[in-house]
């Protein structure tokens, strides 16, 4: 088999920082080929090299590709040459159709007037190639998240791509939707298409990987072959430089008998088609102490539960009741249910839980700023010293409280998030999703953190599409299907066999 790419000795610095250390990859052809490390290892770094997002003379060292240095001085440089990177977050206009999306900057034109008959037919075969049956025409902000990424790498297609990297493509997908993803993958390298893919989805690397490279901390540690098979713990292993004997901290619930919150039918119509309902007459508690895990397909409801309750973020016609310490609460606006002992910690940490173009010590006190507020001015050395305490709390890994968060890598944002709503002191803490797109090495503390948080007495609330996740860290489980609780179970007596049940025979009850 021959060799597509060879990078030697890259080393790529920013200011107090080396972000990566003489690392070596090496790709034959036709093969997929996994990225693996932790948070801030360098991963993203060292396909940007490649890429010439960081252009040549940015860095030192050499990329070998087709048997010749290379100097890409941009990424049109790169994707002349076949080389295509598809970033975790989708470079797609909403507003555009599928057809001009996949020919943005690589129009169809014949004398500068653009070839709609032929863009159009060419987008075509090019969905047809990557399974997506939508229409050319079909704008893209009417898609799903899994389509749009197939979009992505139509995209990539119609710029001839020979070597294809995909930076977390599932983090953000259904199962089914990344069993899709993951099939095409396979079907590409059937055809010769080499793919370097980054993922913190271990079961999924091992599953269609061929050769891993491991870089830890700047450098690459390992290299490992698939042919004879790998396991996780091979991998996790030379990720975070030890065994992780256990993926979860062990605990010793301690759960009171005391009842934080109680939600009673609460029902939540869809925002725009108020005829659709999509949460439906759903009533839970959580207990002082509890860890308390909701299951469920995506789409669901479970998103839209948490966020109806967070001051009515999501949705219209809200009914129902919410009590927190035994009193009926006001939920009605943000500020009233973090006023009432609620915090909500998104999803969708980029877009809602973050101002990223600002510092760490500047989002850390967001949510509770009347206490670093001297009458309405925010103090700013009481600001620094809670942004710094919170930092070491959690180990969030930057070169000081002074940075942005948008250069912070995925789990060190997470991080910034939950000490935003530890800072405010809640009661119950909602987390949905709160290690997604995220590092065993990292999860790991994220969980010993809510583990804390529960034994302190504060009640938690964890929605996941992880199923393993939540079999490893709660202590109660309701399943969650088409906006109804369907299930409920100790997670002692739950097992991924039974959640699915639950899931499956509610479909036929209301089918």
């Amino acid at each position: 088999m021959a060799t597509i790419l060879e990078m030697r000795d890259i080393t790529k610095e920013f200011p107090g920082v080396k972000a990566l250390d003489r690392v070596n990859l090496k790709v034959e052809e036709g093969e997929i080929h996994a990225l693996v490390g932790e948070n801030g290892a360098g991963k993203s770094t060292l396909m940007k090299v490649l890429s010439g997002v960081y252009p040549h003379g940015s860095y030192t060292g050499d990329i070998v590709y087709d048997g010749k240095v290379q100097s890409f001085a941009s990424i049109r440089d790169s994707e002349s040459r076949g080389i295509i990177i598809i970033h975790q977050e989708l470079a797609l206009i909403p507003l555009l159709s599928v057809a001009e999306n996949i020919f943005l900057g690589n129009e169809r034109a014949k004398g500068g007037v653009i070839d709609w008959r032929e863009t159009e037919t060419r987008a075509k075969e090019l969905l047809e190639r990557v399974g997506l049956k939508e229409s050319p025409k079909t704008l893209v902000g009417d898609l799903g998240l899994g389509k749009q990424q197939l979009v992505e790498i139509a995209k990539a297609l119609s710029k001839d791509v020979r070597l294809l990297i995909l930076d977390e493509p599932t983090s953000s997908l259904n199962e089914q939707d990344s069993e899709k993803l993951l099939e095409l993958l396979t079907e590409f390298r059937r055809q010769g298409v080499t793919s370097i893919l980054i993922s913190h989805k271990l079961n999924e690397i091992s599953r269609v990987a061929d050769t891993i490279t491991v870089i830890r901390d700047g450098s690459a540690v390992s290299r490992l072959d698939c042919k004879n098979g790998i396991s996780e713990d091979d991998i996790i292993r030379d990720m975070v430089g030890r065994a992780l004997d256990d993926r979860y901290p062990a605990r010793d619930p301690k759960i009171s008998d005391d009842i934080a919150m109680e939600v009673s039918n609460w029902t939540v119509h869809h925002p725009v088609d108020a005829d659709r309902t999509v949460v439906k007459d759903v009533s839970f508690h959580v207990k002082r102490g509890e860890v308390l895990g909701i299951a469920g397909l995506m789409g669901a409801g479970r998103t839209e539960l948490a966020m109806s309750l967070f001051g009515r973020s999501y949705g219209r016609d809200i009914s129902g009741t919410a009590k927190i310490n035994g009193r009926e609460v006001d939920l009605s606006t943000v500020r009233s249910a973090i006023n009432a002992g609620l915090a909500y910690a998104t999803e969708d940490r980029k877009t809602y839980g973050l101002v990223l173009d600002d510092t760490i010590r500047r989002n850390v006190p967001l949510a509770k700023l009347d206490a670093i507020a001297d009458r309405g001015v925010v103090n700013r050395s009481r600001e620094a010293e809670v942004a710094e305490r919170y930092r070491e709390r959690l180990n969030i890994k930057s070169s000081s409280i002074e940075q942005e968060t948008v250069n912070l890598s995925g789990g060190n944002q997470q991080k910034v998030v939950l000490s935003k709503w530890l800072f405010a002191d809640p009661d119950i803490l909602i987390l949905d999703e709160p290690c997604r797109g995220i590092d065993v090495g990292a999860k790991f503390e994220i969980y010993t953190v809510i583990r804390d948080l529960a034994a302190s007495g504060k009640a938690i609330v964890v929605i996941s599409s992880e199923m393993p996740e939540l079999l490893g860290i709660t202590d109660r489980l309701y399943v969650m299907n088409e906006g109804r609780f369907v299930g409920e179970m100790p997670t002692a007596e739950a097992s991924q066999e039974k959640i699915m049940a639950s899931i499956i025979k509610s479909g036929e009850r209301i089918t």
